[in-house]
């Protein structure tokens, strides 16, 4: 004969068998403080003893906080993207939040709305948006009253935006080149619509102008090491080339392949700088001069800053940028001898 399913304990059971009001479970089950050693313990005891498991769905539909946060982006097949997920999610952890992961598949103003509408029926706490590109249509507007976090954008004057100082990175790449002795940088941009690839051009641009350097036009690539192959093809060629940054790592590693195919020695004839410091970028042949970017204290600022929003600390707007700086390896050297 089957046995009735046993019925699962409940409060009022963990209270009765610890000697305690069911008021002072639902302090030791929320982390009260106000509840002494002693009577703690007798808790956990009788919780432990009855299998009882605190309902965490119904104390967060009483307190309206669910420890979860949303994160909305447009891809994952970016390394930046990638890693400031990454350190989002560990971040969160640390501060015993979940994440809820939504892609959005066309960056538009009304897809992140309507992604914020359905992370908001899946009851998150706050949401940070990875945007790394310009949305189509218009600039982004979410929800007023909603806590957020922008990485990567330049919404500063609307929202809490944590971004890397692309341009100083930049700018230490191309000085870095150019102190070594070369008359002037390419540079291999990243795609237009970026704003990490505009900035990093942008500051590139500058920096040879205020040097009074000549400026060559940039060779556009896509983030990707086959972009930076058919740019380094259409480098390889031209002689007067002798110093090449990269707007990523990938791109250039795609650009330390077309040069040695095409007889051009790195960094004998041709120095070559990227941007990300991805973990493999010492292991390229020859190891890359790359910008560290800081991953880990973007995640961590992202977290903080909606985590401060949701606890009512601040309601500031603007930019938050994390320093860079510039890791030289064996890809570059001075220029050979005229």
């Amino acid at each position: 004969m089957d046995r009735p399913p046993r019925k699962e304990a409940s409060m009022a059971d963990v209270a009765r068998l610890a000697g305690v009001s069911s008021q002072t479970v639902s302090r030791v089950s929320n982390g009260h403080a106000m509840v002494s050693e002693e009577t703690r313990e007798r808790v956990l005891t009788a919780m432990k003893e009855l299998n009882y498991r605190p309902n965490s769905a119904a104390r967060a539909l009483k307190s309206g906080k669910f420890r979860t946060l949303g994160v909305i982006l447009f891809t994952l097949a970016t390394t930046g993207n990638v890693r400031t997920l990454e350190a989002i999610s560990a971040s969160a952890a640390d501060e015993g939040y979940a994440i809820t992961l939504l892609p959005v598949a066309t960056p538009t103003s009304t897809g992140v709305r309507g992604a914020v509408t359905v992370l908001g029926e899946q009851v998150v706490d706050g949401i940070i948006v990875i945007m790394e590109v310009r949305l189509l249509d218009a600039a982004i507007s979410l929800p007023p009253h909603t806590h957020v976090v922008v990485a990567d954008s330049d919404a500063g004057d609307r929202y809490s935006v944590v971004d890397t100082d692309q341009s100083g990175g930049a700018r230490a790449a191309v000085r870095h080149l150019l102190d070594l002795g070369h008359r002037t940088v390419v540079h291999v941009a990243g795609p237009p619509e970026s704003f990490a690839a505009q900035r990093r051009a942008h500051a590139w641009r500058q920096t040879l102008e205020e040097a009074g350097r000549p400026v060559p036009p940039p060779v556009e690539g896509d983030w990707s090491a086959a972009s930076g192959y058919e740019a380094g093809l259409t480098l390889a060629a031209d002689p007067s080339c002798t110093a090449v940054f990269a707007a990523n790592d990938q791109m250039a590693l795609g650009v330390l392949r077309a040069l040695q195919e095409q007889g051009r020695r790195v960094p004998d004839d041709v120095s070559v700088v990227g941007f990300d410091d991805i973990a493999d970028s010492a292991s390229f042949l020859p190891p890359l001069t790359t910008v560290h970017q800081d991953f880990a204290e973007i995640g961590r600022l992202c977290v903080d800053g909606v985590l401060r929003q949701i606890r009512n600390e601040t309601t500031e707007r603007g930019t938050t940028l994390v320093p860079t700086r510039l890791v030289v390896r064996g890809s570059t050297a001075p220029p050979p001898p005229s």
